[in-house]
């Protein structure tokens, strides 16, 4: 099912909006200054619990963005009523083609879950499992996410690469809720296309 563009169908969770031409999306964060946080565009009347997910992304940076700003752009899914439990994916597009630091590179692409389960929690205790490469993104450049979710379990595509394999979704097999697009800190993001496909 393709879903239309429009701001009848999206609320805006601690982010702005701008509903451009040709059925694109602008969104950027507003009223949060931390990392991995509820910072979505909320798809409205639509309950997701298996299927799957693609849109087309592309993040480029404010001109206020902190230095660690990476473009983080992606999805939220089984999103909670309260918009404070959802599962995550998203890119770093500094980190993809044009980057040569391989240690940012192996951080191109992030499974994260609200809120216990951040990427600094993942980076403090030194858990690599929910992050990899993406050598296909880069700034300001359209990138295709795809995610099939079954269950506990989640893999992730990007530009028709898997790139991330997550066993053990930590809001567990039973959790359902709404679908979001995502953007964090210093994100400025573009979204299109997105089509949802739900299997129960």
């Amino acid at each position: 099912m393709k879903i239309e563009m429009t701001e009848n169908n999206f609320t805006p969770v601690h982010t702005k909006a701008e509903y451009l031409p040709e059925g694109v999306i602008r969104v950027r964060k507003i009223h949060k200054e931390l990392p991995d946080e509820n910072t979505y565009l909320k798809l409205e009347d639509l309950e997701f619990h298996n299927g799957v997910i693609d849109v087309d992304v592309r993040g480029g940076l404010t001109a206020d963005a902190p230095d660690y700003a990476r473009g983080f752009i992606g999805i939220v899914f089984r999103a909670n009523e309260t918009d404070s439990e959802f599962e995550s994916f998203y890119i770093r597009p500094t980190n993809g083609k044009d980057c040569t630091d391989p240690v940012r590179k192996a951080h191109g692409c992030q499974y994260f879950s609200y809120p216990g389960y951040t990427f600094s929690y993942f980076r403090e205790f030194g858990i690599t499992l929910y992050e990899n490469q993406a050598d296909s993104i880069a700034l300001n450049e359209w990138s295709h996410i795809r995610a099939e979710i079954t269950e506990d379990t989640g893999i992730f595509f990007v530009d028709g690469q898997k790139v991330l394999e997550v066993n053990g979704l930590k809001h567990g097999p039973e959790s359902r809720g709404a679908l979001g697009l995502y953007v964090d800190i210093g994100t400025d993001g573009y979204f299109k296309n997105l089509t949802v496909e739900c299997t129960d």
